[in-house]
């Protein structure tokens, strides 16, 4: 096919061993190894930013805002993973399993992230806009709008995890 021949005609140019993210190796027919990379959403931080993130924020509590919906006919596809049987239960919010975890939902005919939930959050903040927040979703849509609702509110130190499509940083945070 089209992507052999493509293959076949490469030009190989040794290079220095690199460590690449988000990378997978994936052999052709030919024996050759592609690199493919797993994109992330606009606003989703690197591994860098995130680790950044974390290191700045060291001793302290990390809140984490959960944007996805539990009510699955409004969002089906937060079933996927935040269902009972996901990966990522959204249920899981608040307890011993995510303890720092707030279920806020963003809602997008609104644009914006509910009240009570918002309320909720600078209870368990006491009020301090710099607290360190990781905003998620399922993969960094929602997360993103919800971080910037947050900053539009006056905090400060907001980050957009992805959620649990993007492993490399829900597997650092997804137990918070």
């Amino acid at each position: 096919d089209a992507m052999h021949a493509l293959l076949a005609r490469a030009t190989t140019i040794p290079f220095c061993r690199v460590a690449l993210r988000n990378a997978k190796s994936v052999s052709t027919r030919r024996g050759a190894s592609v690199v493919t990379m797993s994109a992330r959403k606009g606003g989703v931080a690197s591994d860098e930013e995130f680790d950044a993130f974390v290191s700045k924020n060291d001793g302290k509590t990390i809140f984490v805002v959960d944007a996805r919906n539990p009510d699955f006919s409004v969002e089906p596809d937060d079933e996927t993973f935040g269902g009972p049987s996901g990966s990522a239960p959204i249920t899981d919010c608040g307890t011993a399993a995510r303890p720092n975890a707030l279920n806020i939902p963003f809602d997008r005919a609104a644009g914006c992230l509910p009240k009570d939930g918002l309320d909720a959050l600078e209870a368990q903040a006491g009020g301090d806009k710099d607290v360190p927040i990781v905003t998620h979703c399922g993969g960094g849509g929602r997360g993103q709008k919800a971080k910037d609702y947050l900053l539009g509110l006056g905090y400060t130190n907001v980050v957009n995890g992805g959620g649990p499509k993007v492993t490399e940083l829900w597997e650092r945070f997804g137990s918070l």
